[in-house]
C-alpha cells in the first residue's frame, strides 16, 4: 500500500504507460495484420489470444532479458524474421501453384502475432524496465496493461484495412522500418560496420520499409490482374 502514496511510483506508472501508448502501435499493425483473413469472430479471438500470449511471453523476457541482449546477432536475425513475417502478411492468401490456399487459421494468426510480438518486443521490454524503476509488481503491470491498448488499436487498425487495401502496404513498410531499426543497432553489427552503422541508421529502415509497402501494392497489383483475367 505504501507504493500508492509514493509519488515516484505514479511517475513510474506514468512513464509505462506512454511507452505502452507510443509502442503499442507496432504490434496493433501485426495484429491486424495477421487476423484480417479470418472470419469476424475469429478475428476478435485472434487479437484477444495473441495477444495475451505475447504478454505472457514478454513477462518471462523479463527474467531473461539482460542474458538475450548479450547473445551476438540476436537483434539481427530479429530482424530478419520479421521482414519474413511482413512479406507472408501482405501476401494475398489466394493462389499457390494453381490452387486457392486456405486462409489463415485461428492458431495460425495466434502464432505469428507471438513471434512477432517475440521479435520487437526485445527493445520495448527494456523500455518498460528501465521505466518501472526496479518495481517488478509496477513492470508486470505496465506490461499487462498494454493489452487493451493493443486490442483497441489492432481493432481499428483492421477496420482501416477491411476499407482502404493500401493500409495493408503501408503495414507492411511498418514492419519493415521496425526490422531495419533491429538489425541496424544489433551490437555486433555495430561492431563490425563502426562508424558506417551510424550513417545507415536511418537509410536502412527506410529503404526496407519502401521496398515492403512496394511489395505489398505489387502483390495486390498481381492479384487484380488475376481477378481481371478469370
Amino acid at each position: 500500500m505504501d507504493s500508492f502514496s509514493d509519488h515516484q511510483f505514479w511517475a513510474n506508472l506514468l512513464r509505462i504507460v506512454w511507452i505502452d501508448l507510443l509502442l503499442a502501435g507496432d504490434n496493433a499493425v501485426v495484429i491486424a495484420l495477421a487476423v484480417r483473413t479470418l472470419p469476424g469472430k475469429q478475428q476478435w479471438w485472434g487479437r484477444i489470444w495473441g495477444t495475451m500470449g505475447a504478454i505472457v511471453l514478454r513477462i518471462l523476457f523479463l527474467f531473461i532479458i539482460t542474458f538475450l541482449f548479450k547473445i551476438p546477432l540476436i537483434k539481427f536475425v530479429g530482424g530478419l524474421v520479421l521482414i519474413w513475417i511482413a512479406i507472408k502478411l501482405v501476401r494475398p492468401q489466394e493462389e499457390e501453384h494453381g490452387k486457392v490456399r486456405e486462409g489463415s487459421s485461428l492458431l495460425e494468426a495466434v502464432w505469428i502475432i507471438m513471434v512477432a510480438d517475440v521479435t520487437m518486443s526485445l527493445d520495448n521490454v527494456l523500455a518498460v524496465a528501465g521505466a518501472a524503476g526496479g518495481d517488478r509488481a509496477l513492470l508486470i503491470f505496465g506490461i499487462m496493461i498494454s493489452l487493451p491498448l493493443v486490442v483497441f488499436g489492432s481493432g481499428i487498425i483492421g477496420w482501416m484495412m477491411g476499407r482502404w487495401t493500401w493500409i495493408v502496404w503501408l503495414g507492411g513498410g511498418v514492419l519493415g522500418y521496425v526490422a531495419g531499426e533491429m538489425m541496424i543497432t544489433d551490437p555486433m553489427v555495430q561492431g563490425l560496420l563502426g562508424k558506417s552503422a551510424d550513417s545507415l541508421h536511418y537509410p536502412l529502415p527506410i529503404v526496407l520499409s519502401l521496398v515492403l509497402t512496394a511489395l505489398g501494392a505489387w502483390f495486390a497489383q498481381r492479384e487484380r490482374a488475376k481477378g481481371h483475367a478469370t
